[in-house]
């Protein structure tokens, strides 16, 4: 089909202009342009359009964890929350670190999959020749967990470290906390408290040091063997120190910042609790301030979601047992968008965190920006006007938002051209395409 968005606020490459947008089959044909024949009319009365989000940080649980969520049901999630491209981990089972993996993970979101899509090879510590020959065509990056998370994936061997930063020829995506650190911390905490660790803990035991620690040591393999590192939830404000402000294409390092830790702080444990232990934790108020910033500035480069759902029930355990992740895809955008209604962000940057800049970082090909040409991923973001919560679209089925009032809604996503998403309701269409990359 054909689509003629009107009277639209365009927010694309730092500006915002008022205008109309012309999509025919999958591309965006017109910016301000002659509709194409018989296309149907979007009046966006006076609604942000956006490029989708390239979410470069998901965890859909699929394969091994289908109890928790699957590749259908988070993608649509996904696309009512604006988010039309995401990057998947490793970390299910059986684990992806295998070419054959990674093929079996593409077959599976061919079918099934409503945004498009693209999967990290995850590393081990013996599985370098894996990540040597990996096609850096269609695999968005390597994933290094230099502390341990959900999954059992920890490399902690310097010398396999030492080879992947020397030898990959992708990007390196790493999760930063140093695991002795933090069993020490836990140990400690349980000769305290027993079972009963209140979960206002979390931030101590994942430390500021532990990360620290873990981060800098990435960023000292990066400079010594010319990596392509990509620094993932970063959460303090010590850590800030290790990246540098400026323009994301002068970088080899660059770091992001993950929704949940620009909006929740250690002040919302009392209330929250096991809703927001996630790995790394949600850290005191001075350190997400320092976040905040650092977004701002361009210290952070991109801003992504790290959804990890979990049933209601595991959630319900103590602390001990009680997983780490949250489900974000269906409000990550809104968020950011009560950001920008509060005067921390320029919309043009929340624009820039979320879909021009992981489309430039990961060489995604013809998307994330809105372009005459470029493939049609759109999103229209209105003023809230609903009284009620939408239904939550993740196979959980809980939300850490849960009582609040976003200030915008997503109103409209077109993927590949097709309208998926309009006014509440998801609309049957293609399946989303797997991401190519131009390296």
């Amino acid at each position: 089909m054909s689509y003629h968005i009107v009277n639209a606020r365009i927010v694309n490459e730092g500006q915002v202009i008022e205008g109309d947008v012309a999509i025919d089959d999958d591309r965006i044909v017109g910016i301000g342009v002659a509709p194409p024949p018989a296309a149907t009319v979007i009046d966006a009365n006076g609604s942000f359009l956006i490029p989708g989000m390239i979410d470069d940080q998901v965890h859909f649980r699929e394969p091994g964890f289908e109890h928790k969520a699957t590749i259908a049901t988070e993608s649509r999630a996904a696309i009512a929350g604006g988010i039309t491209s995401y990057m998947e981990m490793p970390n299910c089972n059986p684990l992806t670190v295998t070419q054959q993996e990674l093929n079996n993970k593409r077959d599976r979101a061919a079918k099934s999959s409503w945004s498009n899509y693209a999967f990290y090879l995850g590393a081990t510590n013996d599985n370098l020749e894996d990540i040597k020959s990996v096609d850096p065509h269609l695999t968005c990056g390597v994933k290094i967990f230099m502390g341990a998370s959900t999954g059992n994936m920890l490399v902690d061997n310097e010398q396999t470290l030492e080879g992947i930063f020397a030898s990959t020829p992708l990007l390196v995506a790493t999760h930063c906390e140093d695991t002795p650190m933090i069993l020490a911390a836990e140990q400690a905490a349980t000769e305290k408290w027993g079972e009963d660790i209140p979960f206002s803990e979390h931030p101590n035991i994942r430390s500021e040091a532990a990360c620290y620690k873990s981060s800098s040591m990435a960023v000292g393999l990066a400079r010594k063997h010319g990596t392509k590192l990509h620094v993932l939830h970063l959460t303090t404000a010590r850590e800030m120190s290790l990246f540098e402000a400026g323009p994301l294409q002068n970088k080899r390092i660059t770091a992001e910042a993950c929704v949940h830790h620009l909006f929740f702080s250690a002040d919302d444990y009392a209330d929250k609790g096991a809703d927001i232990k996630c790995n790394p934790a949600v850290k005191t108020p001075a350190d997400r301030a320092r976040l905040l910033q650092a977004v701002v500035e361009d210290r952070i480069d991109v801003i992504a979601t790290d959804h990890a759902p979990h049933t209601i029930e595991e959630k319900s355990r103590p602390y001990a047992g009680a997983p780490a992740g949250l489900p974000l895809v269906q409000h990550a955008l809104l968020t950011l968008f009560d950001r920008v209604a509060d005067g921390t962000f320029e919309v043009t940057k929340v624009v820039e965190k979320t879909a021009h800049a992981p489309a430039t970082l990961f060489c995604v090909q013809e998307r994330g920006f809105i372009r005459e040409g470029y493939i049609a991923d759109l999103v229209l973001v209105a003023p809230n006007d609903q009284d009620e919560e939408p239904p939550i679209l993740s196979k959980c089925g809980w939300s850490p938002f849960a009582g609040h009032r976003f200030s915008h809604k997503i109103s409209h996503t077109w993927l590949n051209g097709d309208l998926r998403y309009a006014d509440g309701a998801l609309i049957d269409g293609p399946m989303g395409r797997p991401l190519t990359f131009d390296r």
